[in-house]
């Protein structure tokens, strides 16, 4: 077992912690079984470089086990150590929020724990739609779609690999060719549902659920999640048969993190680190290092600790992570791993090319791409699906919809700028989609840059089109840049002289100034040999000032912009000069 923590420079397992507190069942003991109702509560627990300790490491840490477990009458099992070196904790018994609370707080406030947080449960992000319908508008269509077919004039996505970190596979006949090895990252029997633990068998068993088995009233059947999300990035094309992947000559990498009741952060986690090619304690290594990472999948509360370092190291080793910004009709900050740094959260539209009813928004929110909404019969997904309700039945097809099923479009695009240009990064993938993102035909607000736009995105990584950068100044505006390099500064535009008006007319003017400053706006009236203001904007700590002035006919204006506080550049516009 990997060591986690260190004494004097000497490598110590927490395998030989566990051993010494085994007699006492306190910590990592033998554990309770499942609770009734639901998965159990897990822990994640991150200690200190125990070279910064002091050397009675082990006796204080095995203490802080000790007096945690006992004052909070609670069986901590200790289950396994992750990729980013924290360590699993099981919790015994089921507690309520308020128990969690001071048990997670009983750990943070020791010198030797760096961070301890809940190893919460995440969802896949989907919105089930029954009707079925063959149209896969969100390729083609030009209200809601994402120009595919344009891009498939130059790339298919060949030679890409894309890990989706979701529910595992189903070898879907128009969807099996296009999968490469894979991995079950699931650690615990009661939401694997296939009788064992971590192992290369990433095939989907199903993840129906009986009432009360996930903590409520509601059974479902299996929902396939995997294998739809899939099909949509790279089913099987020109084949006479069924769908299209977006990226159909790339291959799926599937790496199963999400089972019955969904799937516990930590396991995720390693299942990013895993397939970006990081190290997974216990885990043989990937041979297949996936450039495009989609996690169509999500919980409630701001990214973590433990998701936040994998997809930290994904990036930094030239993985792009794609995540879904969920399905709560409400800010995705407020989510993870939506509103994790580094991850592309995507949005849902509908067929009209505005935001779907359901999707998140927000200001972590990248880019948008079509989700479906079925407040219109055949405005779903349509994709690789499984038929049986529980375990495996036949091949199908099916129509959902979620921000789930937006995510594997971007995810897809993001494979075929891989394709162009192996060597792009994930910061120039990010670039690339939204620079080139389209302009949304309807409302949605605080869906990011635009509907994802293959065409667009293909042609400006092949250097084939240059998006120009947005204007300075509104339409029919004039800019005038500047730069004040010391308090007090003054500039006037468009030159010192001004400029005289032939008529009555409406003058107006906006300044944006460099943050954190002030800077102010003036209108000035040339009076003889002197110059009066006449309008001014001087808001205070902001640079961000306005004029509206009625100028007269015959008279003599100017701009002047002073530096108030501070310095730096600015930009002016003015209207009509």
């Amino acid at each position: 077992m990997k060591a986690v923590i260190t004494k004097k420079g000497r490598r110590i397992g927490l395998a030989s912690l566990a051993s010494a507190l085994i007699s006492s069942m306190i910590l990592f003991g033998s554990g309770a079984a499942q609770a009734a109702d639901g998965p159990a509560q897990r822990l994640i627990v991150k200690f200190k470089d125990s070279s910064k300790l002091p050397a009675t490491y082990q006796t204080q840490a095995t203490a802080l086990a000790s007096r945690i477990g006992a004052r909070r009458g609670v069986a901590l099992q200790w289950l396994r150590t992750t990729g980013t070196s924290a360590d699993v904790l099981r919790i015994g018994r089921t507690i309520d929020a308020s128990e969690l609370t001071a048990l997670i707080a009983e750990f943070r406030g020791d010198a030797l724990v760096e961070y301890v947080e809940e190893d919460r449960l995440l969802q896949p992000t989907l919105t089930p739609n029954d009707p079925r319908y063959s149209e896969q508008w969100g390729y083609y269509e030009a209200i809601g779609g994402i120009r595919a077919p344009a891009a498939w004039d130059v790339t298919t996505g060949t030679g890409v690999i894309v890990a989706v970190i979701d529910t595992g596979y189903r070898p879907h006949a128009d969807l099996a060719a296009n999968i490469i090895g894979g991995y079950d990252m699931i650690s615990d029997l009661d939401i694997s549902n296939d009788g064992n633990l971590r192992d290369s068998d990433a095939r989907d068993p199903g993840d129906w659920v009986g009432n009360f088995e996930c903590g409520i009233n509601l059974a479902t059947s299996s929902s396939w999640h995997g294998t739809h999300v899939s099909g949509t990035i790279a089913a099987l094309t020109n084949n006479a048969l069924g769908v299209s992947g977006v990226a159909y000559g790339a291959k799926v990498l599937p790496v199963r993190g999400l089972g019955k009741c969904g799937g516990y952060t930590s396991d995720i986690a390693d299942g990013i680190i895993w397939a970006s090619g990081g190290t997974v304690p216990g885990v043989p290594a990937n041979p297949n290092k996936a450039q495009v990472i989609n996690m169509s999948l999500g919980g409630s509360g701001a990214c973590d600790n433990t998701t936040k370092l994998a997809i930290q190291g994904a990036n930094s080793r030239g993985t792009t992570v794609v995540v879904a910004a969920g399905n709560s009709n409400a800010d995705a900050s407020k989510y993870s791993p939506a509103s994790c740094p580094g991850a592309i959260a995507v949005a849902a539209v509908g067929r009209n090319g505005g935001r779907a009813s359901y999707s998140n928004f927000g200001n972590v929110v990248a880019i948008a791409a079509p989700g479906g909404d079925s407040k219109a019969a055949g405005n779903g997904v349509l994709s690789t699906l499984n038929a049986g309700t529980k375990g495996p039945g036949a091949d199908a097809y099916a129509l959902y919809q979620g921000t789930s099923m937006a995510t594997p479009h971007v995810a897809g695009v993001a494979a075929l700028l891989y394709s162009i240009k192996p060597t792009i990064t994930p910061a120039e993938v990010r670039t690339a989609l939204t620079t080139t993102a389209r302009a949304f035909p309807a409302t949605c607000t605080g869906c990011g840059a635009g509907i994802v736009d293959a065409a667009a995105a293909v042609a400006y990584v092949q250097g084939t089109i240059v998006v120009e950068p947005p204007p300075l100044c509104p339409t029919g505006f004039t800019a005038y840049p500047g730069e004040l390099t010391t308090k007090g500064a003054l500039a006037a535009h468009p030159t010192e002289a001004g400029f005289t008006l032939t008529a009555t007319t409406l003058l107006d003017g906006t300044l944006t100034g460099p943050a954190a400053s002030n800077f102010d706006l003036y209108l000035q009236r040339k009076s003889g040999s002197a110059w009066v203001i006449v309008a001014r904007s001087d808001a205070a700590a902001t640079s961000d000032e306005s004029i509206s002035f009625s100028g007269a006919s015959g008279s003599t204006y100017r701009w002047g912009v002073r530096a108030t506080s501070a310095a730096g550049a600015y930009t002016m516009c003015g209207r009509p000069q």
